[in-house]
C-alpha cells in the first residue's frame, strides 16, 4: 500500500510539473496510471483521478500566480493577443469564470496557457479562478483516467493497457489540435481610425 501512495505522489508531481512546463504529457501519465491501477485494484483508479487532479490544480495555481504578476508584459509580446478585439473576446469568456472554459482549455493542445494568461491579464480574481479551475481539473483527470481504464480493459496484460492508453491520448490530443488548426478564426471588427 505504501508503494501505491508513493506512485500516486509521483503521479501528482509529474502532472504538477506538466502543468508548469507544458511539454510533459500529463494526460498520458494519468491514463497510463489508471490503466495500470485498473488491473491491480479498481478502487485505486479513484486515487489516480484525485492525484492527477491535485497535481493539475496546484500546477495551474502556480502558473496563474506567475502570469498574474507579469501577464500584461507577456500578453503584449504575444502575436495572437495583440488585436484588442481578440483579447476582449477571450477576456469576456474568462471573466464569466466558467468551468467549461478551463476544462476545454486543458483538453485542447496548447489551449491552457493562453486561457490562463487571458484570465490573469483580465484581472480574474485568484478566488474565482481557484473555484472555477478545481472542477475543471477534476473532470480533466477523470476523463483521462477513463481513457486509461477503457484501454486497460481491452487488454489482458497491464503494460498493453498502459501503451494503448498513452497512444489513445496522443492520437486524441493530436486530432483535437488538427481540428483546432483547421477551424477558421473569425475576423474581428474593422479597426476605427
Amino acid at each position: 500500500m505504501t508503494a501505491t501512495f508513493g506512485a500516486l505522489a509521483w503521479l501528482a508531481l509529474v502532472v504538477l510539473c506538466g502543468a508548469v512546463v507544458p511539454v510533459v504529457p500529463t494526460g498520458a501519465a494519468v491514463s497510463g496510471a489508471a490503466a495500470l491501477a485498473a488491473h491491480q485494484d479498481p478502487v485505486t483508479v479513484l486515487l489516480v483521478v484525485l492525484a492527477g487532479a491535485v497535481g493539475a490544480y496546484v500546477g495551474d495555481l502556480a502558473v496563474y500566480l506567475v502570469l498574474s504578476r507579469g501577464g500584461e508584459g507577456i500578453a503584449r509580446r504575444l502575436r495572437w493577443l495583440r488585436g484588442p478585439s481578440r483579447l476582449d473576446r477571450v477576456s469576456a469568456r474568462v471573466r464569466q469564470g466558467r468551468v467549461s472554459l478551463f476544462l476545454v482549455s486543458r483538453l485542447v493542445p496548447g489551449g491552457r496557457l493562453p486561457v490562463l494568461l487571458a484570465a490573469a491579464v483580465t484581472g480574474l480574481t485568484w478566488r474565482r479562478f481557484a473555484v472555477a479551475n478545481l472542477p475543471a481539473c477534476l473532470l480533466w483527470s477523470a476523463l483521462y483516467a477513463a481513457i486509461g481504464v477503457l484501454g486497460g480493459a481491452v487488454f489482458t496484460e497491464p503494460w498493453q493497457g498502459v501503451v494503448a492508453a498513452i497512444l489513445l491520448v496522443v492520437l486524441l490530443s493530436q486530432g483535437l489540435g488538427w481540428l483546432g488548426r483547421r477551424r477558421p478564426v473569425p475576423a474581428g471588427p474593422p479597426a476605427t481610425p
